[in-house]
């Protein structure tokens, strides 16, 4: 029951679905939740792309397709991350260090949050599009691992500010638990990848998804001395784009 009421406090947390639940909820530590709520967003949203190609099978209708997808996905999200991505994308833009938190809280969006969220936007249309195959394993693979650096990072780095959106995340939980969830994302991609015999992906996926979950969250904290709400959310959004322009290419 206790493990119920966390994943339907994640639900509520991390996404816009109108779920409404009888019970008390415990959102501490629901952050241990927030890979799976991942790969059921990477999942859902894989769905769509799935119908749209059986529907518009063209290739021109690509560009499109994958901007109806990546569209979906933030629908479901509430715009949560990419709004964490483009505080801390105004806050790295001033240059006086004191000044990042309190620029980061203000929510007016500046210059530079408009230019990160169009380029976060654009990275994954584009990269997605660039994509012809084992795109469903791709989305919810990705999207499962960007949130595993998000995890990473509540467990690994000081939280900067003294209350906040993401302070309660780092109550009720273990380092174990974030090395446990990386453990399962990476058996996932490779029981996949076995059944599919496409194992060499599998070991990209894993690959990827891991560095980058890892080195943003990790240039985050040298930039700032540790981590926020909009960090986490900014985490969660780079990851994602730049591993699907990583897959692009590769």
């Amino acid at each position: 029951m206790q493990y119920w009421r966390k994943f339907q406090a994640a639900v509520i947390f991390y996404t816009c679905l109108p779920w409404r639940s009888q019970i008390a909820l415990d959102f501490r530590g629901i952050a241990l939740y927030a890979p799976l709520i991942g790969i059921l967003i990477g999942g859902a949203i894989a769905v769509v792309d799935f119908g749209l190609g059986l529907l518009k099978p063209a290739p021109e209708f690509i560009y499109l397709r994958s901007l109806i997808v990546i569209l979906f996905g933030l629908l479901i999200t509430g715009g949560l991350h990419l709004d964490g991505a483009m505080d801390t994308a105004d806050g790295l833009a001033v240059t006086d260090p004191s000044r990042r938190l309190e620029v980061m809280s203000d929510s007016n969006t500046g210059a530079f949050g408009a230019m990160a969220a169009i380029a976060i936007l654009l990275l994954k249309v584009i990269a997605l599009a660039a994509i012809k195959d084992h795109r469903f394993w791709i989305l919810a693979s990705i999207w499962g691992w960007a949130r595993w650096g998000q995890l990473r990072a509540i467990m690994a780095y000081p939280y900067l500010k003294a209350i906040g959106k993401g302070k309660f995340h780092q109550e009720d939980l273990h380092h174990w638990q974030v090395w446990l969830v990386a453990i399962l994302l990476t058996m996932g991609n490779f029981v996949i990848g076995w059944l599919y015999q496409s194992i060499y992906l599998a070991i990209g996926l894993t690959a990827i998804g891991f560095s980058f979950a890892w080195l943003i969250g990790a240039w985050f904290n040298r930039q700032l001395g540790g981590q926020t709400g909009d960090t986490y959310g900014a985490i969660v959004e780079w990851t994602e784009a730049l591993s699907l322009v990583a897959i692009a290419f590769l």
